[in-house]
């Protein structure tokens, strides 16, 4: 195949294709210049401090700095992987992970749907507000919302079980009792902050689909699955990759509030786990150790969900 040339302003022959960069460059410049500042805080934020992975491979000694601490190679991944708390960290990291894909992500979708389908906007503008205000509250507030509704002594749920003759449940103690918790208070906070963008993406389907589907006769249940949901799969698959590619981030804030010396056993994650090893106990080779072999998972998990998003249905993309 040849290259196609052509002349260059000022400056003798240039690539057509590349002519053509230029002038959509020229054309697009405030554009560009808008993206410019985002573009600069990636490669100081993002970037640059990747240069500290040398870190993971390095007995890391904050006197001897960055670059004069001894190499050990790849120690300190064997030392996570054949630690004592392995298989219990990423089982606990794994299990929580899966379920709040399963809940957390379904969740608001269903959500979604549900106001979608309610034909008074004052009691959908009420519902949407009460669900996703809980969003902006931090995990210490929602933490200590969770003492007062689920502590033994005088928690209100505890209060309704004893007062029906049922013994009171130490939810926030109970080892049976901490993924669920876990899993369920994220969901309560996040469930109408993750409804907004799928009732933004059901606003955007052409009405006369349903009109069309509802001459063919179809049902409230055929105009959801041949019409609303194709009408929300680009972006129900754009957010189950971007999900997918935090799959072993289990939510540190969270799992560190909610953790106590009773059910750290079922609830203790990778996060919580690097906190004690790189901050506590100062093993911050170890500790960036472990955090490169997240990042190395998630990019290959984001990468494998893109293909497949692709293969099932390309015209996404």
């Amino acid at each position: 195949m040849q290259t196609k040339w052509a002349a260059g302003p000022g400056s003798g022959i240039l690539p057509a294709s590349l002519k053509t960069r230029i002038k959509t460059i020229r054309r697009y410049k405030t554009m560009y210049l808008l993206l410019f500042p985002a573009l600069i805080y990636f490669v100081i934020f993002k970037y640059i401090p990747m240069a500290g992975i040398v870190i993971a491979f390095k007995n890391y000694n904050m006197v001897l700095g960055l670059w004069d601490s001894p190499w050990v190679g790849l120690s300190n991944f064997k030392d996570f992987i054949n630690g004592v708390y392995f298989w219990d960290i990423m089982g606990n990291t794994i299990i929580i992970s899966l379920y709040k894909l399963l809940i957390g992500f379904s969740a608001p979708i269903l959500l979604a749907l549900l106001l979608n389908e309610v034909p008074k906007q004052w009691f959908k503008r009420i519902v949407q507000t009460i669900t996703y205000l809980p969003h902006f509250l931090s995990w210490v507030i929602v933490y200590g919302l969770m003492v007062s509704l689920l502590s033994p002594g005088d928690g209100l749920i505890n209060m309704l079980l004893k007062e029906n003759g049922f013994n009171p449940i130490s939810f926030l103690t109970e080892p049976s009792w901490g993924r669920p918790v876990i899993i369920m208070s994220e969901v309560w906070k996040d469930i109408g902050w993750g409804a907004i963008l799928y009732l933004a993406a059901l606003a955007g389907i052409d009405p006369s689909l349903y009109e069309a589907a509802r001459m063919d006769g179809a049902s409230k249940w055929r105009q959801l699955w041949h019409v609303t949901l194709p009408g929300i799969r680009g972006v129900i698959v754009l957010m189950l990759i971007l999900k997918l590619s935090h799959i072993l981030d289990a939510g540190f804030d969270q799992i560190f509030m909610f953790s106590n010396t009773f059910n750290q056993e079922k609830i203790d994650i990778i996060d919580t786990w690097v906190y004690r090893e790189g901050l506590e106990r100062l093993r911050i080779g170890l500790a960036t150790a472990v955090g490169l072999f997240k990042a190395v998972i998630g990019f290959g998990l984001v990468l494998a969900s893109n293909k497949l998003a692709k293969k099932f249905d390309g015209q996404i993309w």
